[in-house]
């Protein structure tokens, strides 16, 4: 198991530009095969979308490594995730943030994720059950997390930043998604930067463009 892990960060996690030595730590410290489903253990450590049922996947761990490190969380920072999934993310990020608020679409998911989240300690997070896929509350974050991909750049969630706050989304149609990160700059001033190429599920219920019918 310890080998499979070590192997993890380091064929497939460092090769895709994870340099940051408290992201790489943390992924050593907590246990991915925790959040994988039971029949799914031997998949734990692989380069591979883990299916989580419910159309649901945990993703690659390079993206997950990715996402951490483009955020530069903070102990301070106060942090939203838009599908929970496994709770995996939402464990990595509740160990580099002050507090975590989780939200996911599908109420058997979100239980199985509190499970695992409260069996192993996890308890700077929230998880609440709901449609979030156009903002959550009235709360602002000093970092998003979208989980789906979404078509259009997320604006509803641009107001929802801390000024310095970042949010994380995968956007655009299959096969040609780009992950981006949006930095509220200033107070209504948002900085967008595409950070590298991928594709995962859609976010449910994310915001459609108007698109072309003949």
């Amino acid at each position: 198991m310890e080998l499979a892990r070590f192997n993890m960060v380091e064929q497939q996690i460092r090769p895709w530009d994870v340099l940051d030595a408290n992201v790489l730590d943390l992924l050593r410290k907590v246990k991915r095969e925790h959040f994988v489903p039971v029949d799914k253990q031997s998949m734990a450590f692989m380069d591979v979308e883990i299916p989580l049922g419910h159309n649901a996947k945990m993703w690659f761990p390079k993206v997950e490594a990715r996402v951490l490190q483009a955020l530069k969380l903070k102990v301070s920072d106060r942090v939203l995730e838009i599908g929970t999934g496994s709770g995996y993310l939402t464990a990595l990020i509740s160990r580099m943030a002050q507090h975590v608020t989780s939200v996911e679409l599908v109420q058997e998911l979100s239980a199985r994720a509190a499970r695992t989240l409260a069996a192993h300690h996890y308890d700077n997070v929230t998880l609440e059950v709901g449609d979030a896929s156009r903002g959550w509350g009235n709360e602002k974050y000093d970092a998003i997390v979208l989980t789906g991909s979404v078509p259009l750049p997320p604006e509803s969630f641009y107001q929802m930043l801390n000024t310095g706050g970042r949010l994380f989304a995968i956007v655009g149609d299959a096969p040609a998604m780009h992950a981006t990160l949006v930095t509220c700059v200033a107070p209504g001033v948002f900085e967008t930067t595409t950070l590298f190429e991928t594709s995962v599920a859609p976010l449910i219920n994310a915001p459609q463009p108007q698109r072309f019918t003949f």
